[in-house]
Formats: C-alpha cells, structure tokens, sequence
C-alpha cells in the first residue's frame, strides 16, 4: 500500500476513505439507534434521480443528486411522522421511482456517455481534489451541527417521550437528521456508488454498538472501524485490481458475519459454562 501512495489519485482516494468513515461513522451510529437504515436506503436509492436530471439539464452531477435527495428525504420524514405504518410503502416508492426517473433522464440526455458503473458502485479512485474539499467542509459543518446538538439527539434516539416531556423538538431534530443523511449519502456517492453507500452507514455502527457502552463510543468505533474498512478495501482493490467500492464493502461484510460467529462462539461458551456451574452445584 505504502508504494500505491506515490500516485496522486491514491492518496486522493485515501483521504476520500478516511473522510467519509469519519462521516458515516458519526451519522451511521444515529441512523442504527433511530432504526433509519430503511429510509436511508430509499435516501440513496432516490439520489439516481437527481444524477439523471442534473445530466440531462447539464448542472454538476452533486447539485442534482443534492437537490433530489434532499427533497425526496423531507418527503419520506413527513410521511413517516405522520404516518409510520405506511412509511416502509412511501419509502418503497420513493426508491423505485428515484431510481426510475434517474435512468429515464439519463436516456434522454443528447451524446450520453455516463458511466452509470462509477455512480452505482462507486469511483473513489477518481475522486478530485475539489470533491475532496467539498467533503471537507460539508462533513465538517455536519459534525459540529451533530455535536452541537448531541444531548438532545441522544435522548431523541432512546426514548423520544422522554425527549418530548424534556422540551426536545423532536420533530425539527428529526427532519435535520433526515436532511443530514440526504447530504451524507450524496457526498459518499462517489466513494462507494449509491448501492454501496447504505452498507458502509450501517455496517461498522452495527459492529460497534454490540461492543460499546455509549453513543459516542460506538461512533468513534465506528470511525476507526470505518478507516479499516476503507484502506483494506482499497489496499484489495489496488493489489489485485478489483473495484474499490465494492472491495471496501465486501471486507466491511466480511466483518459483519464475522462479528455474528464471534457472538454466537461466545453465547456458546457462556452457555456451557453456566451448565458446567449448574453441574457443579447439583453435584
């Protein structure tokens, strides 16, 4: 890896990796406790929308997917707020015609020469210097806005009556994370692709939460669990030339699963040691 680091675009990528773990290590840990990880999909999903319009008018690619997946994220909030037993339907919509609306603009865009590969599963090795600022300064502003307003969002993510009884704004705390999650997912587009995006939110936060007391241990180990995934994955893509998106994704998988058999190894030896125990006193 240390060798790969001579190229530019390596260390471009790098640097992409290790933003975006720090940012969906933070946001990925409150889409986990706030069960999000449906609405973050259709999010992504709906983000094809605003690509294929952002072609087709000719404006720069994160503008559209920005604009389109922060309209359809305050779509999804309103109903899931008002209506959470239609929620998962809307959010299913959302996902489908997102997805649909994208690869019909993109169709009708006049000399259409899109790499639909590098936006479905991401182009991290090709990231620039200037989406790397952009990542720099919106991820930035989003974490000094989620700290800003940490307490309230960890009492929103455990126990929203409480919050509510307390004088939480609930409601505006919940449309703002929604909103944040639009931006998240539009900034990790290029990184991992929009199929990817979901799995790089949830997956270390998922690990993390079975190994952490508190909210802001499992968001730091999420961040760090992040930064593993990313620099493997793309030390595995470069070593053997293989997608980096879906390098970084499958080694997060890998540790997913085994992070299941890590648990199951120890539920196993927990119980045999409590029926050893047992044993011994009925002896």
């Amino acid at each position: 890896m240390i060798e790969a680091l001579q190229f530019e675009f390596m260390r471009n990528a790098l640097m992409a990796g290790l933003l975006a773990s720090v940012i969906c290590g933070v946001i990925g840990s409150l889409i986990v406790v706030n069960r999000l990880v449906f609405l973050s999909g259709g999010i992504a999903h709906s983000a094809y929308g605003g690509i294929g319009l952002a072609f087709f008018l000719g404006l720069p690619f994160m503008a559209g997917a920005f604009f389109f997946s922060f309209l359809s994220a305050m779509i999804m909030a309103a109903v899931s707020t008002r209506s959470k037993q239609r929620a998962d339907t809307i959010i299913g919509v959302m996902w489908a015609v997102g997805m649909a609306v994208g690869i019909l603009l993109i169709d009708l865009t006049p000399g259409y020469n899109v790499d639909l590969m590098s936006y479905l599963f991401g182009s991290i090795l090709s990231v620039p210097r200037s989406d790397l600022l952009i990542m720099t300064i919106a991820g930035g502003a989003i974490l000094l806005l989620v700290f800003y307003f940490f307490n309230d969002l960890l009492v929103m993510s455990y126990d929203e009556e409480f919050a509510m009884v307390r004088g939480v704004p609930v409601r505006r705390l919940y449309y703002m994370l929604i909103g944040i999650v639009a931006i998240t997912v539009v900034m990790m587009v290029q990184v991992v692709g929009l199929i990817l995006v979901i799995a790089l939110l949830t997956i270390p936060p998922y690990i993390a939460e079975k190994y952490t007391k508190s909210l802001i241990q499992m968001m730091l180990f999420s961040c760090c669990l992040g930064i593993v995934f990313t620099s493997g994955g793309l030390w595995i893509s470069y070593r053997f030339d293989l997608t980096s998106g879906a390098a970084i994704i499958f080694l997060a998988g890998a540790a997913f699963f085994l992070s299941l058999l890590l648990d199951r190894v120890i539920a196993l030896n927990k119980r045999r040691l409590m029926l050893k125990s047992h044993q011994e006193m009925s002896g």
